[in-house]
């Protein structure tokens, strides 16, 4: 059996790496892993059951984790959790959610939880996993990475354009700054910087990249 491939897509928030991750697991048929929904799911059911406590303390993160059944829904090509039977993507976006989901994600335990999942799913099947540490710390060995990028400036307009009041450069500054899987380009990394090009652009830049290696779409 042919081992199952992964395109790790990596770069702070509004940078484009949504769209193109998207895009990519659309032409290549491949799975779509958000790996940020999942941890901003997370947060969202510690806050649901503890409050700001949940999201503060690791012990009691893990005593509310152990006892959440949790499980990977697909819908279409794309993974989600389910969280006690809930689906948590109408709340990802939340103020809260967006205020604790860079602390829920340095708790060993969340990580380690939530690397388990992401593994399980790239061994059945390739995989598309867009993030912040894919490939640096949860597949450092795939040979597929890209690191996708925009100027500050640009990030907060395309942010505001959605709607969402989060500052992304604080946010990108801590996740930077911190000492567990820090927000960082992987050496082998191919950067794109989105600032002043169109999402086919990107695309197409992406998809070359990978031909060169090997990984094209069905049919091609």
């Amino acid at each position: 059996m042919t081992p199952c491939r992964v395109i790790a897509m990596d770069g702070p928030a509004a940078s484009g790496k949504s769209t193109v991750a998207r895009l990519l697991a659309d032409r290549l048929d491949f799975a779509l892993v958000n790996s940020g929904a999942f941890y901003r799911a997370i947060a969202w059911v510690l806050l649901q059951e503890s409050g700001h406590s949940g999201t503060s303390e690791e012990d009691t993160a893990r005593k509310i984790l152990e006892s959440t059944n949790i499980e990977v829904v697909f819908e279409g090509r794309s993974a989600r959790l389910s969280l006690n039977g809930q689906n948590p993507t109408p709340h990802l976006r939340e103020p809260g959610v967006n205020a604790h989901v860079s602390v829920i994600s340095q708790f060993p335990f969340v990580r380690n939880l939530l690397g388990d999942i992401f593994h399980s799913l790239a061994a059945e099947r390739d995989c598309v996993v867009e993030g912040r540490d894919i490939g640096t710390c949860v597949f450092p060995d795939t040979p597929y990475k890209f690191y996708i990028d925009a100027s500050p400036e640009e990030r907060q307009r395309r942010r505001a354009a959605e709607g969402q009041t989060d500052r992304v450069a604080e946010r990108d500054r801590r996740d930077s700054l911190r000492a567990v899987a820090p927000l960082t380009a992987a050496p082998d990394a191919l950067r794109i910087d989105t600032t002043h090009l169109g999402i086919e652009e990107v695309l197409e830049r992406a998809l070359a990249h990978l031909a060169a290696a090997g990984v094209r779409p069905q049919g091609t």
